[in-house]
């Protein structure tokens, strides 16, 4: 029966895999899915509020799960609804993320006060936000790098709190109001009167002093509307297309008391708001199909995006490879130990399916941005990972002994786990800065260069399983350490090849966009560091200087390289390819880094250590001074 295991597997993955993919049943009366699709405009793309109400929980909280006080647990779709029309109730959520002792207690908090001890209400901060602002102003003053952790965070709270009002105000004023609706309908039919009010005052004619009055302090909160909102909701009228044209409610608002009618999309989201704060799911759904028609013959390429992209985020394929990726490790380490040969083939179904599931979301990211793989940190993340799983499929089809496996396992979920991270700095497809606004050079030198990263990651894992088998197990003979020397020895290669053309690319790109082909920018500097040090490596393996254990120990230093190159550079916040520096990317560098170290240390243990007979031989070769093959003993000759 042991046979059927590896289509077992491929079974119930596929099983898996399509029930991701399959639209959620609805757990509600009201169609949350259809006002989920309904795209908005923010920070220049068009997005739905399914991506909206992520990526700001993630912001906020770092996670796309909120709780409420009684225990229930929301949807992000049914939180941005409270959010953006009952503020009272959104309010009390303990949807703000606090991890420093010294801001909460800005607040006169206790962490036994906060969900988990770390996530608080806006209604438990409201009475410190003024307290906070003013920390935030000072801390503004102070270098990025040269800030305490107290000042960052006061800094990131500040700019959530921001963010949490911005959404409060986009659809309705600020504040407790139950019926924007009714206030809309009511001012459709005193608009004439109170035009004619204002025109007349403004012309010194007798006039209605009251309806003068309630205009003044209509136009006032809709300027406050429209100044501070976050979504951009209102599309312009007929077959205009151009994203310019897209309005804020309170925008719409304001230019609706020129045209004397109030605009019709403000009304039906006024009018899905008062269903909503209501509970009438029947009205609701009504106002929700009805936005999306109105939508759909003027922005039905925008509309169909939206709607794949919402499916994107409720399928997840990221976190399910994730899953996939640690399932094929487990079976392909424990096919060293029983099954070979059939836990081995389970291991690459799995791998194979995650490697589709993968290749599956950067499509999809690719079709919905209209942009190469790589556009930012989060989607090198996913590439990097993408081709180092790439490759070890390739090298399990050749060697077909479960290492390239492991190797793509560890690679794989490490590189989604990094870019889950980096997802919560907001829309992981943001538009690009202009100097960055060129879909050759992206496709050219950006993916070049992640394909160079990719190979030098995976020729240093390889590396750490040939150190970590060679050491702690019996289980690297000869043929293993001889097969995994050769794999790292082909991928430094396909590195060197892949890092050497991205880094002239990019000279090229820069010439044409700075003027100047090489200005030793630090990111410059760390894509040379790779070449030089890639170079080294071979030189050093061409020359004799190393051989299989030294081979393996300049590989993983190689990491090190790649990873301060990738992000390091990114972090000292200065340079032409700065992102700003984060306190929590230099802790993980380090920790890195370090473990890097700690393994090479492992490799460089005495022989005796070396658990493996076969691996120790070859290691004797690694660090002694190249010698003719006379005056080599005939054991270790072969074992050569």
């Amino acid at each position: 029966m042991k046979k059927f295991i590896p289509h077992l597997v491929l079974l119930v993955a596929a099983i898996t895999v399509a029930s991701t993919l399959l639209p959620t049943r609805r757990k509600t009366d009201f169609d949350l899915a259809t006002f989920g699709r309904l795209p908005v405009l923010v920070n220049g793309r068009l997005k739905p509020f399914d991506t909206v109400a992520r990526t700001s929980l993630l912001v906020l909280q770092g996670r796309q799960r909120i709780v409420t006080p009684d225990g229930r647990t929301l949807t992000p779709i049914e939180w941005l609804l409270d959010v953006l029309y009952v503020p009272g109730r959104a309010d009390i959520y303990g949807h703000f993320l606090i991890e420093n002792q010294e801001v909460i207690d800005l607040f006169s908090l206790r962490p036994s006060e906060g969900d988990g001890g770390k996530r608080f209400s806006y209604a438990q901060l409201a009475k410190g936000i003024g307290e906070l602002d003013r920390q935030a102003r000072l801390a503004d003053e102070v270098e990025a790098p040269l800030r305490t952790p107290f000042q960052r965070q006061v800094l990131r709270l500040r700019d959530r709190v921001i963010l949490y009002q911005r959404l409060q105000s986009t659809l309705k004023p600020a504040g407790e109001s139950a019926d924007f609706f009714a206030e809309l309908r009511k001012l459709e039919k005193t608009l004439p009167a109170s035009i004619a009010a204002v025109r007349a005052r403004q012309r010194g004619e007798p006039h209605d002093e009251a309806a003068f009055k309630s205009m003044m302090e209509l136009v006032r909160k809709f300027d406050v509307m429209q100044s501070t909102a976050y979504l951009i909701t209102i599309p312009p009228a007929g077959e205009n297309k151009d994203l310019n044209g897209w309005k804020t409610p309170g925008q719409a608002l304001v230019d609706s008391i020129d045209a004397g009618v109030v605009d019709r999309t403000v009304l039906a989201y006024a009018a899905l708001g008062y269903a909503w704060h209501a509970g009438t799911s029947a009205s609701f759904n009504e106002a929700a199909a009805a936005l999306h028609e109105r939508l759909e013959g003027a922005y039905a390429a925008a509309l169909a995006k939206s709607d794949v992209e919402a499916r994107f985020n409720a399928a997840q394929p990221f976190y399910t490879s994730m899953v996939l990726f640690v399932l094929a490790l487990l079976a392909a380490l424990a096919s060293w130990l029983i099954w070979p040969d059939v836990l081995r083939r389970s291991a690459l179904g799995l791998l194979a399916f995650a490697f589709a599931l993968t290749t599956a979301g950067i499509l999809t990211r690719m079709w919905l941005e209209g942009r190469p793989p790589v556009t930012n940190l989060y989607s090198s993340a996913l590439f990097v990972g993408w081709v180092a799983v790439a490759l070890c499929l390739v090298i399990e089809a050749i060697y077909k002994n479960a290492v390239a496996s492991v190797a793509a396992g560890v690679v794989g979920f490490c590189a989604l786990v990094i870019a889950h991270h980096l997802s919560m700095g907001g829309d992981t497809m943001e538009m690009m800065r202009a100097v960055l606004d060129s879909n050759f050079w992206l496709a050219t030198h950006v993916v070049t260069i992640a394909i160079g990263y990719g190979a030098a990651f995976l020729a240093g894992f390889l590396a750490i399983i040939y150190i970590v088998r060679g050491t702690l197990t019996k289980s690297l003979d000869r043929g293993t350490a001889d097969g995994l020397a050769r794999m790292v020895y082909g991928v430094i290669c396909f590195a060197t090849l892949f890092n050497v053309t991205g880094t002239v690319l990019g000279g090229i790109w820069a010439d044409q966009s700075w003027g100047r082909f090489w200005g030793w920018d630090p990111k410059e500097n760390g894509a040379l560091i790779i070449v030089l040090w890639y170079s080294l490596v071979l030189h050093a393996r061409w020359g004799g200087m190393v051989r299989q254990r030294g081979l393996m120990n300049l590989a993983i230093f190689g990491n090190i390289v790649t990873a301060w190159s990738w992000f390091g550079v990114n972090m000292l916040g200065v340079g032409l390819h700065s992102y700003g520096f984060t306190d929590s990317a230099a802790f993980w560098l380090v920790v890195f880094g370090g473990s890097q170290l700690a393994v090479m240390m492992i490799g460089a243990l005495p022989l005796d250590k070396w658990r493996s007979r076969h691996a120790l031989a070859g290691a004797m070769a690694s660090i002694q001074p190249p010698v003719s093959e006379e005056q080599v003993a005939p054991t270790e000759l072969a074992c050569r």
